[in-house]
């Protein structure tokens, strides 16, 4: 499978998009369809915790008051189902390989995966 989670608002998720070797990709905008559990749960066991793939730079974060409190892995797994704006994005998968969020080494990996 490959399955991309992005933002489409988000000019960072549009660069990486196009760095991409797209044929085959299936593309799903966040906003307008939140990733469903059994996929957050996939991405978990690929990267090892829910934390790994919440993102602490959503402006949601501080204003809930969630940077003050010592969230659990059940904590991070429901507000990222509640809310896709949690979501370290994008989400990239190419078969068994995943790559998370959009640091430079990680879309590196992803192109040269997508390459193959």
């Amino acid at each position: 499978m490959k399955k991309i989670y992005h933002l489409a608002s988000c000019s960072t998720n549009q660069r990486i998009l196009k760095e991409l070797n797209l044929d085959g990709v299936d593309l799903q905008n966040i906003k307008e369809q939140n990733v469903d559990e059994k996929t957050l749960d996939f991405l978990k066991e690929k990267v090892g915790s829910y934390e790994a793939l919440f993102s602490k730079k959503a402006m949601k974060y501080r204003s809930m008051g969630l940077n003050e409190m010592n969230l659990s892995e059940a904590d991070y797994k429901k507000y990222m189902l509640q809310e896709y704006t949690f979501l370290k994005r994008p989400f990239i998968i190419n078969g068994d390989e995943v790559f998370i969020g959009n640091a430079k080494n990680v879309v590196e990996q992803a192109v040269k995966s997508f390459a193959k």
